[in-house]
């Protein structure tokens, strides 16, 4: 709990067996009302390491891809009760330390949705990220914060914060099951007019900490943009996307 308000930390998993452990341990634990893991069809041990540290595990028979898992873990969140969900993934490349502060930043009541930024503090070359992924993260970046009117350090984070309310209003049902949901979500937020903010995080890149290859990359990149026409064309009428509306498909948490 932090200010009365039950923190759940959901985990996107996929073939983490040799980092959950790490991840898992670092967690604040005093803070930490749960922890619920969405594993999307692993070959590997991922849930039976899970289950033994006695983690809420889900399991998907199929792999439903990252945005679909996602989905899954914020569904569980909810139907548990969560007032703070925490997205962190198990591979161990955000620190699991500074769950605390990105909850803390949610309990205050000035942010809707709290980001661990790789950009802030410029550590992300000297963490491992890849001089192409970085000038990409800054292009698409920029692109996202002249369209939208806001600044944020990046968009494509997989480390994040959310209230319940953003995860209750947004139809998140509307978005991709592939990488871009991550994008997706934040440009939602922004539609809605949630506040976001952000705190540096420092990040790792190794051999098993999950990552997408240049090709996977690149069709991120262009639907990325193309979540960034349907916000323009949206907003200015010209086509109606339920991806921004009210009455699109919403999480079912009852």
């Amino acid at each position: 709990m932090i200010l009365d308000k039950k923190l759940i930390v959901i985990m996107p998993a996929y073939n983490a067996e040799k980092t959950i452990r790490d991840t898992y341990f670092e967690l604040p634990h005093e803070y930490v009302d749960e922890v619920i893991l969405v594993d999307d069809a692993s070959n590997d041990d991922t849930v039976k390491i899970a289950m033994e540290l006695g983690i809420t595990t889900i399991v998907h028979l199929e792999n439903i891809g990252y945005g679909g898992n996602q989905k899954t873990c914020y569904m569980a969140a909810l139907k548990r009760g969560a007032d703070i969900v925490v997205m962190l993934h198990p591979d161990y490349q955000y620190s699991p330390r500074l769950v605390t502060a990105m909850a803390s930043m949610i309990a205050s009541g000035h942010y809707d949705i709290v980001l661990g930024s790789r950009i802030l503090g410029g550590m992300a070359l000297k963490g491992g990220m890849p001089f192409y992924k970085y000038m990409a993260n800054r292009f698409l970046t920029l692109i996202d914060n002249i369209v939208l009117g806001v600044k944020l350090s990046e968009y494509h984070t997989g480390f994040r914060a959310y209230t319940r309310e953003v995860l209750e209003v947004l139809p998140l049902n509307e978005n991709s099951d592939d990488f871009v949901f991550d994008n997706e979500i934040l440009v939602q937020a922004v539609y809605f007019k949630f506040k976001t903010g952000e705190l540096s995080c420092p990040t790792k890149y190794f051999k098993e900490a999950s990552t997408i290859n240049f090709r996977r990359s690149l069709k991120y990149g262009f639907q990325v943009l193309h979540t960034i026409l349907k916000y323009v064309f949206h907003r200015s009428s010209l086509k109606k996307y339920a991806l921004f509306s009210p009455e699109g498909l919403k999480l079912k948490n009852k």
